[in-house]
């Protein structure tokens, strides 16, 4: 079975991935990645 604690859990564990590739950057790429644009607008 499936719990929303391990969907938590994994959507964790994918932000640190992030967290931590994005901090081997160039500092110019990581500005880059800030200042970005969301792809798609938010649904309300």
């Amino acid at each position: 079975m499936y719990t929303i604690e391990m969907a938590y859990a994994q959507m964790r564990q994918l932000q640190e991935l992030a967290d931590r590739s994005r901090a081997h950057q160039p500092p110019a790429a990581r500005r880059a990645d800030k200042t970005r644009t969301p792809r798609r607008a938010k649904k309300r």
